[in-house]
């Protein structure tokens, strides 16, 4: 990776575009810091934080941005939050399934819809955000019902004006930049809470531990182990991350003029994790977005909120089987969009290849279908045990607990620094591949 980070900056054009990637990524961590006037963020962080399983969560996810009540608050949550919708309706609408199909206009059509969702989504989580602040705002207008208001009016459009200006920045990094833009901003936030979780370990808790009147060096031990892990974890990734299944495919010789055209042998391949890091997004969004209406309307006390919160809230009895359950779904359903078995069929007929042993038309599709579907059952598996059981792990041994590796690593943490990292790379080498033609065929 090193090499290829290093081949790309030796090229001008894409050395601009890691430079301007960087320049939005340092816009977004600025944002991140910038307190939005009319909030006491000291004793919310203490009190409603703190507290609350489901809010530090939220505020991992947004590179502590929500926690400290800041421009970013909202992060590019609500823009996920309408993709997954827009996604689904594109599916169950005739209307905007004749849009995807279009091509270029129609998705930019949908992306468009996509946009004016997330505002609104960003409006109705901005209006709970602010309800559930509301003892801790400090009115900027006088100490009046009617100044109280107005500040209540004025964080609504900070935090809405804060979540498009994020959802602007991915769009920028994903058209002008190294691309991924939506992935990279939750990368940069999981690895800046990550990051300073392990630096507050190694330089506050450990030495604090070990300076006591009865000196407890555990804290060492606990954090090693916590290290040895995520290496683990890293390799194992990787691993299924670049596994794939190759299906071969022949070409028929073909006479033309007087040239011979294919007879040659090549390949299909299919990874077994094609959809990525996309599922556990995806699930962790949906799974998310009901507790937060919860919390945010105030809610939380009721029957309902109760109930919800003891069966599929963070903590609850059910959240793993649910998150389990909505990985898989998501995998299946990304794995439908990005591979068509129909399509592939029919373009392997139209240039006479076949895969040996298997007739072209139906039956290929058939057969490609059944091995993407095992593949997509397997790399679903795969991440549902990563996303889960780490976590179950350090929340349960009070040692991480101590540490607060159990609120840092999130079950989305390690997966998407692992994916968006490996992804990076990918946009890199094809970048580079694509300069190194051009170059070849000028």
């Amino acid at each position: 990776m090193l090499q290829t980070i290093k081949n790309a900056f030796q090229s001008p054009d894409i050395r601009k575009k890691i430079l301007f990637t960087l320049l939005l990524i340092l816009i977004y961590r600025i944002g991140c810091f910038v307190p939005i006037p009319g909030l006491d963020v000291e004793t919310m962080v203490k009190t409603t934080v703190a507290n609350n399983d489901f809010l530090q969560m939220l505020s991992t996810i947004t590179g502590n941005a929500f926690q400290n009540g800041t421009l970013f608050a909202l992060g590019i949550v609500p823009f996920i939050n309408s993709f997954i919708i827009m996604q689904l309706l594109t599916l169950i609408i005739p209307k905007l399934e004749k849009l995807n199909k279009e091509g270029e206009e129609g998705r930019k059509k949908i992306t468009q819809y996509t946009r004016y969702v997330a505002v609104l989504l960003a409006i109705i989580q901005a209006i709970g955000i602010v309800f559930a602040w509301k003892t801790y705002i400090v009115p900027i207008f006088g100490d009046s019902d009617v100044s109280e208001v107005f500040t209540m009016i004025f964080i609504i459009l900070i935090l809405t004006g804060g979540s498009s200006l994020v959802m602007w920045l991915g769009e920028r990094i994903t058209e002008y930049g190294i691309g991924n833009g939506t992935s990279l901003i939750i990368f940069v936030g999981i690895l800046s809470t990550l990051g300073s979780s392990i630096t507050r370990a190694a330089f506050v808790t450990i030495p604090a531990q070990v300076t006591a009147t009865t000196p407890d060096y555990t804290g060492i031990w606990y954090l090693a182990a916590f290290l040895l892990l995520v290496v683990l974890l890293f390799a194992v990734i990787i691993f299924f991350d670049m596994a794939d299944r190759k299906i071969t495919v022949q070409y028929a010789k073909q006479i033309k003029g007087n040239k011979m055209y294919g007879g040659q042998s090549t390949h299909i391949p299919i990874k077994v994790n094609a959809s990525g890091v996309m599922p556990i997004i995806f699930a962790s969004s949906l799974i998310m977005f009901p507790q937060m209406i919860i919390q945010f309307v105030g809610a939380a006390d009721s029957k309902f909120g109760l109930f919800w919160t003891e069966w599929f809230g963070t903590n609850g009895n059910l959240y793993s089987v649910f998150m389990f359950i909505l990985i898989i779904f998501f995998s299946y359903f990304y794995s439908q969009i990005q591979f068509n078995p129909d399509d592939v069929a029919r373009m392997l007929q139209q240039n006479g290849g076949f895969i040996p042993g298997i007739r072209p038309g139906r039956s290929t599709s058939d057969h490609l279908r059944r091995i993407n579907n095992r593949l997509t059952l397997f790399g679903a598996l795969f991440l549902g045990f990563i996303a889960l059981v780490p976590t179950l792990v350090l929340q349960q041994v009070k040692g991480f607990a101590t540490l607060g590796f159990n609120t840092a690593f999130s079950a989305t943490g390690l997966l998407i620094v692992v994916s968006v990292a490996l992804e990076f790379q990918k946009q890199l080498e094809s970048q580079l591949l694509v300069k190194n033609n051009k170059g070849f065929l000028k």
